[in-house]
């Protein structure tokens, strides 16, 4: 696994640009595989409009301290882009006047943004209902400065949503690096210790769990009893609910695909288990994506690929809810990814 992100190494997979050319070539285009747009056709589904808006979801920038082989956004501790206070600020503005109910910081890691802290603090006060923090849990323990990252967490009542792609050392470690597992049960144990995850306790942690090869994830539901039964077994760890997310074939993921010769049996995989009932709660339809440079998206994949909002209001500082409602939703062939089976959003399946 390499330690450096398809930007620092100059791959051609960094350009999204590059990504869109090889998700609408190829199978798509002569024909074998139908364009997701003729997909949704079908079924009457198109255009695809957004819905109420429900949750704002802030890229707080691409640095991480890890460098994942299926990372959607190539994310890693070369990445520099970072949300500045400055974008931060009017992103402030707008969640005190949405309609949204959740915030989502993502990132990255969004804690290594260096003002992250002061822009929780901030947009707490500003009256949202949950508010989540995407941890990819080893940051906690990645330097001294993030050690209390959990005091912190509790002190704003954070809702922390997690990675952790299994319950087994072995798979954990081979998707995000050496040493992961380890580290991401002794963070689990920390945020146990302060009253997250406790089944009446009012501190919520949710994990994530991405598939570590070229198929969709199975049942959410059943492999929630299975984290739940070897978590509290092995580490006596308590979490409350488990959000499977089916890879997309976008950036890292996508070079995984190529480079594994995967890509053509994963899109048919991807199209065979479309589900037109996922695409009424596709998350594209009740959220909307703010990249670190403050540029609105349907969807956080969509912000990798540069697609930008079809509206008016293309920047945070343009805001405008009743334009953005009216907007058709970008679409790819990567849209397949949240449509197929169960359907995949950020909070897990949808249908």
């Amino acid at each position: 696994m390499s330690h450096k992100s398809l930007l620092a190494r100059k791959d051609d997979l960094s350009n999204p640009e590059k990504q869109l050319e090889i998700l609408s070539n190829g199978i798509f285009r002569e024909g074998e595989l139908p364009y997701f747009k003729d997909k949704i056709a079908e079924t009457g589904q198109i255009p695809l409009k957004p819905q109420k808006l429900e949750i704002l979801q802030i890229n707080l920038g691409y640095m991480c301290n890890q460098v994942c082989s299926h990372c959607h956004v190539d994310a890693g501790p070369d990445r520099k882009e970072i949300m500045t206070r400055e974008t931060m600020q009017e992103c402030l503005e707008v969640i005190k006047m949405t309609s949204a109910h959740t915030l989502d910081l993502t990132g990255g890691a969004p804690e290594m943004n260096p003002d992250f802290r002061w822009f929780v603090q901030e947009a707490s006060k500003a009256g949202i209902k949950d508010f989540i923090v995407r941890s990819n849990l080893t940051i906690i323990l990645a330097n001294k400065k993030y050690h209390d990252l959990p005091e912190f967490f509790k002190k704003y009542n954070v809702h922390v949503v997690s990675s952790l792609p299994f319950y087994k050392r072995e798979k954990t470690d081979r998707q995000r690096g050496s040493g992961v597992f380890d580290k991401s049960i002794k963070a689990l144990q920390m945020l146990n210790k302060l009253g997250y995850g406790k089944p009446d306790g009012g501190l919520k942690l949710d994990l994530v769990y991405n598939p570590a090869g070229a198929f969709l994830p199975t049942n959410q539901e059943a492999m929630e009893k299975d984290f739940k039964k070897a978590l509290k077994e092995d580490f006596n760890i308590d979490f409350n609910n488990l959000f499977a997310i089916t890879n997309l074939p976008i950036s890292r993921f996508l070079e995984y695909l190529i480079a594994s010769e995967n890509y053509e049996d994963y899109m048919y995989e991807l199209v065979n288990a479309y589900n037109p009932e996922a695409v009424k709660s596709v998350m594209c339809t009740n959220t909307l994506s703010v990249s670190w440079d403050g540029y609105l998206y349907d969807c956080d994949f969509n912000q990798m690929l540069d697609l930008k909002v079809a509206s008016s209001a293309k920047h945070i500082s343009d805001y405008d809810e009743k334009a953005l409602q009216e907007r058709e939703i970008k679409i790819s062939q990567h849209c397949y990814g949240c449509t197929a089976g169960a359907g995949s959003s950020c909070q897990g399946s949808v249908a």
